[in-house]
């Protein structure tokens, strides 16, 4: 018969309590692969090359977190609100400020320069 809702908990595992059986599982495996370290090399060096490969990414996902893809939304005309353009020229006539979209040059232009 099951407990009732909201009655305590008796018997079995405390909260936070490693399970043994996982433990000493892991262990053995850990054991395992220190001891066969030079069979193993030996093993994927006789595999063809894409099974090694495969053998390769298999083992990495244990030891390399996974990357997921970041992706950001930017509106490039709310920050255009808010630029400031600097310029620093020996005098004003030697810079002259594009008057639309279509004159600026996205590239470096050293021709203001002397």
């Amino acid at each position: 018969m099951s407990r009732k809702v909201g009655t305590p908990k008796t018997g079995g595992r405390q909260a936070g309590t490693p399970n043994k059986v996982s433990g000493d599982l892991k262990e053995f495996i850990v054991d395992l692969l220190n001891d066969n370290r030079e069979q193993i090399k030996e093993d994927l060096k006789a595999m063809r090359p894409k099974e090694r490969i495969s053998a390769y990414l298999s083992m990495m996902q244990y030891v390399l977190p996974k990357q997921q893809a970041v992706s950001a939304d930017v509106d490039f005309n709310d920050l255009s609100k808010d630029l400031i353009v600097t310029c620093i020229c020996k005098s004003q006539d030697d810079f002259s400020f594009p008057s639309s979209e279509d004159e600026v040059d996205m590239e470096r232009d050293d021709s203001f320069r002397k």
